[in-house]
């Protein structure tokens, strides 16, 4: 483990998030777990699904 690991690991147990913060991030994290889930169902619209490439192309500008 790297040591600016456990300087941060102190300041986050000296000072630890706010319930709101919490709430937040856990938050973000179940709404990608919800879309990811949706995705893989086939649930999604249309126009939210990414179209496929053919060939080897990349980006053209």
């Amino acid at each position: 483990m790297n040591m600016l690991w456990l300087i941060r690991a102190k300041a986050w147990a000296k000072r630890p998030p706010s319930t709101k913060r919490i709430i937040f991030v856990f938050g973000i994290v179940a709404a990608c777990v919800v879309l990811y889930l949706i995705e893989r169902a086939g649930l999604l619209p249309e126009w939210m699904q990414l179209e496929a490439r053919t060939g080897r192309g990349g980006m053209r500008f």
